[in-house]
């Protein structure tokens, strides 16, 4: 594995509590999402506020640019648009707060009759999404999160300790709520394309972590004189040049998909672009000095492993 910052030997453990009081911050910012979130008060798309989806082919090619204004000068500039299979043909998604006179779906196809009347068109299909189903997507994306930090859990205690599974899970947690908090803040809509993201760095952050922890394993079973706290230490610092190696692989690959994945794509890529760094982080900072805090001992690490 290239090695690009060679043998370091930073005081990671020491710098803990700086560390937690920033996390704290993060995490709390993600609980307030999560609180506005199930309270409907935060920026919720269409497959969790409800609204109306509605897929037009056209006998020409349309400008997704063009399109976008068409619908702006006509009061719905709050819709999402999405090229998909041809350029021909748009996915019109519009939330059911945009108030219109008429029903959505009719508004919408008038909107594209008027503005493009050398262009004619089908509705290939509409679809209206009600607050019900909206809620119900809600719950089961708060369901599929937290099975999966069950399942993060279950693993780890099962491959190392109890105690390192609820470090894993709390450090996989506070990625998904400082990721959660950072959208919030920035008014960042909430679909279920981030809720995808979500899980994936999840699966990200726990792979990372586990590497890590079989550092930290492998140094507690070969340094039985060292301190937990140096052995761990002297573990994070082993694998600090694979961690940045891997993290800025996947980040090579985001940034351009942030920066020019289109409109459909570009919070699902910033959401993992922010994951990997705060996974990274809580790999470092969070999962392992919470081995610091739990109750616990070496010795029967070393019997496990």
């Amino acid at each position: 594995m290239l090695e690009i910052l060679g043998k370091t030997n930073f005081d990671f453990m020491g710098k803990r509590r700086i560390a937690f009081a920033f996390s704290g911050i993060m995490v709390l910012l993600g609980i307030i999402a999560l609180i506005q979130i199930s309270r409907g008060a935060a920026n919720l798309g269409i497959d969790f506020a409800g609204g109306t989806a509605v897929q037009l082919k056209f006998d020409q090619a349309v400008k997704i640019d063009e399109a976008r204004k068409a619908l702006e000068v006509n009061g719905l500039g709050d819709a999402e648009l999405q090229e998909f299979g041809q350029d021909n043909k748009l996915l019109i998604r519009v939330k059911a707060s945009t108030t219109i006179e008429q029903k959505t779906a009719e508004h919408v196809v008038a909107v594209f009759s008027k503005e493009f009347p050398g262009n004619k068109f089908v509705v290939d299909s509409s679809t209206e999404i009600g607050p019900t189903i909206g809620k119900k997507l809600q719950e089961d994306a708060l369901i599929a999160v937290l099975v999966s930090f069950a399942g993060i859990i279950f693993y780890i205690a099962a491959r190392f300790e109890f105690r390192f599974g609820i470090a894993a899970a709390l450090a996989t947690f506070h990625d998904v709520l400082a990721v959660l908090g950072a959208f919030y803040v920035l008014d960042k809509e909430i679909t279920l394309l981030v809720v995808t993201a979500l899980l994936t760095l999840a699966g990200y952050s726990l792979t990372d972590t586990v590497v890590v922890f079989d550092r930290i394993r492998e140094n507690l079973r070969m340094r039985r004189r060292d301190s937990e706290e140096t052995m761990i230490n002297n573990a994070v610092n082993q694998v600090l040049s694979r961690t940045i190696v891997t993290s800025l692989t996947v980040v090579l690959v985001l940034i351009p998909l942030t920066l020019a994945g289109g409109e459909v794509l570009h919070d699902f890529s910033l959401a993992l672009l922010w994951g990997v760094i705060f996974g990274t982080y809580s790999s470092v900072f969070v999962a392992s000095p919470l081995l610091l805090l739990w109750p616990g001992s070496p010795g029967r690490i070393l019997k496990r492993a």
